[in-house]
């Protein structure tokens, strides 16, 4: 039996032998939202490492990424809609009441993620949770 899979294990291409993750088929700089095209199977035990192409797809690669390294969760977000010192609408929302005001964003997020804004009129920094719409909701509670 061990002589079988010392055989097997000199048959069989290494990538046979490890799980499978992805990688980039290019350098792919931080910013860059991936496409089907950019990506490529690759051995890997790697636990955090991705290992299906629909949850690498359209999210934004956050730090360069290169061909034969693993892609990490770490490494994705979603696509940038918030820039730092862009001008944002801030929502709070409790029962009845609505406040809106302008803030300036202090740093880059996505949809679904924390960011960090100044309020623009008190000058007072609040995090809030960035909507799809790019408004963003601040004093929610989970």
């Amino acid at each position: 039996m061990l002589r079988l899979a010392l055989l097997l294990s000199f048959a069989l291409p290494p990538w046979a032998m490890a799980a499978e993750g992805l990688t980039v088929t290019r350098v792919v700089p931080a910013g860059t939202v991936l496409n089907a095209g950019d990506i490529r199977p690759l051995a890997s035990d790697d636990p955090d490492a991705f290992h299906e192409m629909r949850n690498v797809v359209g999210q934004e690669a956050r730090v360069a990424l290169y061909p034969g390294r693993p892609i990490l969760a770490r490494h994705l977000g979603s696509p940038t809609l918030i820039e730092r010192n862009q001008i944002v609408q801030l929502v709070y929302q409790s029962g009845g009441l609505q406040i809106l005001a302008e803030g300036r964003a202090l740093g880059r997020a996505g949809a679904g993620e924390l960011i960090r804004i100044m309020n623009v009129a008190s000058r007072q920094t609040v995090s809030g949770l960035v909507q799809a719409d790019g408004t963003i909701v601040v004093g929610w509670s989970e």
